[in-house]
C-alpha cells in the first residue's frame, strides 16, 4: 500500500503535470512537513483507509483553498493565486503551516469528507459517447449517473462545446475546452425523456457549503476550471437537477429493475469506478449486465464509461484513460473503446 508521505508526493507530481504548479509545490512543502514530522504528519497520522484511494493530500489542500476563498485566513487569501497571480511558495507556506496549527479541529473536520471535483470539462468524452451511440440506437434516452457529485453532467447538452463541428457556443453552461483530435461524431439534438443521478454524499448546487467545497477542490491556479465550475453550479441550481444519496450498486439494481423504458436508457459515470472497493463494482457490473440480457430491439441498454483503462478491464499497469461503450440489444452485448481521454478534459483522441 503507498503510504501518506507517498501519496503527497505522487500527487505533488501528478498536479505539476496536469498543469497546477501551486498545488504541486504546496504539496511537495506538506510532503516535506510530514518528513519532519509536523502539523501535516499530525493530521494525517494513522489515516485509517487507503492514503491513495482516499485522496488524503487533496484533502488538506482543499482545506487550505477553503480558508484563502472564505477569507477564513486573510493573511493566506492574500498570497493565494487568486490575489496575487505573483504567488511564491516561499511567502505562501508559513503561513499555510500556521493555518493548519491553529485550526487543527476545523482542518481535521474537513478532511472527513472525500474530494469532489465533478470535472465538467470530462462532459465532451460522454457527449462523444451519446452522439455515437445515437447513430445506432432508439431515442428518447433515459440517462443515469453514477458518482454525480453535485450531478452538473447531467446537464451535459446544454454545455458551450469548444469542438468546432459542434458550434455550441452562446449557451447558459460553461464552456468546454477540450482538444478533439479525429472524426468525432457530429452534433445531434436528442430526445432525453429523464435525467437521475446518485451518489453516497450528493452535494446541493444551491447550498453555499457544498457550493465552497466543490470550489475549494479546485487546484487554486487553475482560473478556467474555477470559471466552468461557476458557470456549471449556476446552471444545475436553475434547472434543479440533483443526484439522489445512495450506493450506486443498490440504486442501479433499483433503477434498472422491471422492465427497461422504450429507447435506450444509459448509466454513465466518469473517473468514478477507481474508487469504489471491487465488490461493489462487481455489484454494479452484476446489476447492469442483468438488465442487459433483458433487452429488446425497442428496449435498449448501454454503459457509457470514462474511466482508467485499467479499471474496466484493460491492461492492469495502463495509465491511460478511456471512454468504452457496451450496449445491450436483445440481450446480445457489443463492446467497443471509442477514444483515448485526458482524466481532466484537456484532450481526447477519437479512434472508433
Amino acid at each position: 500500500m503507498v503510504t501518506v508521505l507517498e501519496e503527497f508526493r505522487l500527487q505533488s507530481r501528478f498536479c505539476g503535470e496536469f498543469g497546477s504548479p501551486f498545488t504541486g509545490q504546496l504539496l511537495a512543502r506538506c510532503a516535506d512537513d510530514i518528513a519532519a514530522g509536523g502539523i501535516v504528519a499530525k493530521l494525517t497520522d494513522g489515516w485509517p483507509g487507503h492514503p491513495r484511494a482516499d485522496a488524503v493530500s487533496l484533502r488538506v489542500a482543499g482545506a487550505l483553498h477553503a480558508a484563502a476563498l472564505t477569507g477564513r485566513d486573510p493573511a493566506l487569501a492574500a498570497e493565494y493565486p487568486g490575489a496575487r497571480p505573483d504567488w511564491s511558495m516561499d511567502r505562501v507556506w508559513p503561513i499555510a503551516r500556521n493555518f493548519l496549527e491553529r485550526e487543527e479541529a476545523h482542518v481535521r473536520d474537513f478532511m472527513k469528507s472525500p474530494p469532489q471535483t465533478n470535472e465538467t470539462a470530462r462532459a465532451t468524452g460522454l457527449a462523444c459517447g451519446f452522439l455515437w451511440l445515437a447513430e445506432r440506437s432508439p431515442q428518447p434516452f433515459h440517462m443515469l449517473e453514477l458518482g454525480a457529485s453535485a450531478g452538473l453532467n447531467l446537464n451535459w447538452d446544454r454545455f458551450a462545446f469548444a469542438h468546432p463541428p459542434w458550434g455550441r457556443a452562446g449557451l447558459a453552461g460553461p464552456a468546454i475546452p477540450t482538444l478533439v483530435e479525429g472524426a468525432a461524431p457530429d452534433w445531434r439534438n436528442l430526445e432525453i425523456a429523464s435525467r437521475a443521478a446518485c451518489d453516497q454524499n450528493p452535494l446541493d448546487p444551491a447550498n453555499p457549503d457544498d457550493r465552497l467545497r466543490l470550489r475549494a477542490y479546485i487546484w487554486a491556479d487553475q482560473t478556467a476550471r474555477m470559471e466552468r465550475l461557476n458557470a456549471a453550479l449556476d446552471l444545475a441550481r436553475m434547472t434543479g437537477l440533483m443526484p439522489e444519496k445512495a450506493d450506486a450498486a443498490e440504486w442501479v439494481r433499483a433503477r434498472l429493475a422491471g422492465d427497461l423504458p422504450a429507447g435506450t436508457t444509459i448509466i454513465y459515470h466518469s473517473v468514478f469506478l477507481q474508487y469504489p472497493p471491487a465488490p461493489i463494482r462487481d455489484a454494479i457490473r452484476d446489476g447492469i449486465e442483468t438488465a442487459g440480457s433483458r433487452t429488446t430491439p425497442e428496449r435498449r441498454l448501454a454503459w457509457v464509461r470514462f474511466e482508467p483503462e485499467s479499471v474496466i478491464g484493460g491492461e492492469r499497469g495502463s495509465g491511460s484513460y478511456v471512454l468504452n461503450v457496451v450496449s445491450w440489444e436483445n440481450g446480445h452485448r457489443t463492446e467497443a473503446t471509442l477514444a483515448e481521454v485526458d482524466p481532466h478534459g484537456r484532450s481526447m483522441v477519437w479512434r472508433a
